[in-house]
């Protein structure tokens, strides 16, 4: 690995191969700005693979922004494209259909001769290791605010070619404000977890509130793609089974939740293919998943990816984490929702989703009005628990007219 100019990354970057050469950037909260510019600047076309672009992504005309999960930096991108797909799979796709030409990669400060790609490892590892074996481009900007953190995310510094040394702070989300509805979806989720359950967090409102519920358990684990402040919570309180790491895949946090991670032995980051895995998720213990979504129908399907027909996000890791939940010895895969979408002033409770189902066969759907448990119930009994428990009783009446249409005896 060589520290260089930015202007010697430059002309690197723009003797890349091919007319759009494909190259795979940290997402979430570990965007390498530095290089990032470096790479628009460089030519007129490539293609920027990244998961969850935050706000404040680099637009430039010459990207081809590629992406299976969109965040809010490419949501309004015309152009985007996007690929529907499970998280879990995603890393197969640098073997076939898209392999990569160079990672540019936001990374700790070398510690015995490796590197540690600190809160974002996911799908990185993936391809770090195609690039490595195809004599790609491998480019790290080395920050001292990195946290150094264990596990699937370390490499030796040899692997990278390039490098470009900054002192920069991470990102963090903004402050958000939990309403009255959240608190009482995100307590009900909680209650699906005891002592000794293995849980996993979405990211958002309702999750958030349901990891402060759960501070007075004991002997959990923590199996999720994202851990959060929530999680840090539960480890300080003594929630967490000291005896199993933390696995997460990446972190999206405070300040706090990242000088925590920096040399943490207890957190394990954990590459996609890995903690994405169905099977692997049904091994953990009474495996609990609460995701959010946005719409959910008479038959259980959850639409938590698009909005009025565009893609919002995507499938991400819900998909793998329901049914890995399923499968888990005493496991729950939880859906929570609002019940009514103000700005439309409409149901979040369909008779039939018009948009993508991002999954479906849940143990249970919750919203601020009760708790539809609908494991193993026939279709016309869990649609009546949805419409009852779960849908706003503005459009109960509505609900229960479309069952007989739409949903057959049991």
């Amino acid at each position: 690995m060589r520290i260089v100019s930015v202007e010697e990354l430059t002309s690197r970057l723009g003797a890349l191969p091919g007319v759009e050469p494909r190259v795979v950037v940290s997402g979430n909260f570990g965007t390498p700005t530095i290089l990032l510019e470096a790479l628009a600047a460089s030519r007129d076309r490539c293609r920027v693979f990244t998961l969850n672009a935050q706000s404040g992504w680099l637009i430039d005309p010459g990207f081809v922004n590629e992406t299976p999960f969109v965040g809010p930096g490419m949501r309004h991108d015309p152009e985007l494209d996007y690929l529907p797909m499970r998280l879990s799979l995603v890393p197969r796709l640098f073997d076939s259909l898209r392999p990569v030409d160079a990672v540019l990669v936001h990374t700790s400060v070398p510690r015995n001769g490796r590197l540690s790609l600190g809160i974002e490892v996911n799908i990185l590892p993936a391809a770090i290791e195609r690039v490595h074996a195809r004599g790609g481009l491998a480019v790290a900007q080395i920050n001292r605010n990195m946290p150094y953190t264990f596990g699937d995310g370390e490499f030796p510094t040899d692997w990278f070619d390039l490098a470009i040394e900054s002192d920069q702070p991470l990102g963090s989300p903004g402050p958000r404000v939990i309403s009255e509805a959240e608190m009482r979806i995100g307590e009900r989720a909680a209650g699906f977890a005891a002592d000794g359950a293995t849980v996993q967090f979405g990211i958002g409102q309702v999750p958030d509130v349901a990891a402060g519920e759960l501070i007075g358990r004991r002997n959990l684990g923590i199996w999720t793609e994202v851990a959060g402040d929530g999680v840090l919570a539960l480890e300080q309180a003594g929630s967490l089974d000291p005896g199993r790491p933390i696995q997460a895949s990446f972190l999206f946090g405070s300040p706090e939740l990242y000088e925590w991670a920096h040399l943490n032995p207890r957190l394990r980051m954990t590459r996609t293919e890995v903690l994405n895995d169905p099977a692997r998720i049904a091994s953990n213990p009474a495996m609990v998943s609460i995701n959010t979504c946005m719409q959910v129908d008479l038959f259980a399907q959850a639409n938590a990816s698009f909005v009025r027909g565009e893609v919002y996000s995507g499938f991400g890791g819900q998909p793998d984490f329901v049914l890995g939940a399923l499968h888990s010895p005493g496991g729950q895969a939880v859906v929570a929702l609002r019940s009514w979408h103000g700005k439309s002033d409409s149901s979040a409770v369909l008779p039939i989703l018009t948009n993508p189902a991002t999954s479906f066969q849940h143990s249970a759907i919750v919203s601020e009005h009760g708790i539809a448990e609908i494991f193993g119930h026939s279709q016309r009994a869990q649609a009546r628990l949805i419409i009852d428990e779960v849908a706003d009783p503005r459009a109960r009446d509505d609900l229960h007219a479309a069952i007989s249409a739409r949903v057959p005896s049991a």
